[in-house]
């Protein structure tokens, strides 16, 4: 399977899971900062929007977070009817599903699991899929101030990474760890672990 396929089924399987969660749900704090459930979902439906738009926007406000939290605020009026629509809609046509699969597939992964894990609603993920984001997490999250001179093994798949002291455990929980997740961390040990701590709560 491609890493586009993987993108795309990615994505599918939000669409999923955005379509059947009820109003408090949407409205429960994800652990993305301070984005709710649905404005997790409405970041993730930005490259719905025409490139040539988006690439405007971005020179408007050229901090990536800052322009994330400016498309968000924007987007209050959808309904999450449309939202869902719109990202079902988008799972094959999206710029960065075309042109950046790599870093669509690490921002979707990591904030299905950013909407899950305070829902209580966990997954099983495809190994594939999972290893493909742990060799390349997200660049914009800057993984290296978390992840550099520590070892991450996962404990439930033969992948491991780095050299230091250890972090161990599931794949999952590292992909989240190692892009600044604090809700991962209580799922890791080893001798690296509160090193990775202190470097996430800094």
């Amino acid at each position: 399977m491609g890493v586009r396929t993987h993108v795309v089924a990615e994505r599918r399987e939000l669409v999923e899971l955005l379509g059947e969660l009820t109003d408090e749900q949407w409205r429960t704090p994800s652990l993305c900062g301070r984005w709710t459930v649905r404005d997790v979902a409405v970041h993730l439906s930005l490259d719905a929007v025409p490139l040539p738009r988006y690439a405007l926007g971005l020179l408007r406000r050229p901090n990536p977070i800052a322009y994330n939290d400016h498309y968000v605020a924007s987007q209050q009026d959808v309904t999450t009817d449309e939202l869902v629509a719109v990202l079902a809609d988008s799972a094959e046509t999206s710029w960065i599903t075309r042109y950046w699969p790599r870093l669509g597939l690490a921002d979707h992964l990591v904030h299905q699991q950013d909407i899950r894990r305070p829902l209580g609603l966990p997954r099983t993920i495809d190994p594939e899929r999972l290893r493909l984001v742990l060799e390349r997490p997200d660049p914009f999250a800057l993984p290296w101030r978390y992840t550099r001179g520590l070892r991450f093994v996962a404990t439930d798949m033969d992948w491991r990474r780095g050299s230091g002291p250890e972090v161990r455990g599931p794949g999952e929980a590292l992909a989240l760890a190692s892009v600044g997740r604090v809700a991962a961390l209580d799922d890791l040990d080893g001798d690296g672990v509160e090193t990775l701590r202190r470097r996430v709560a800094g």
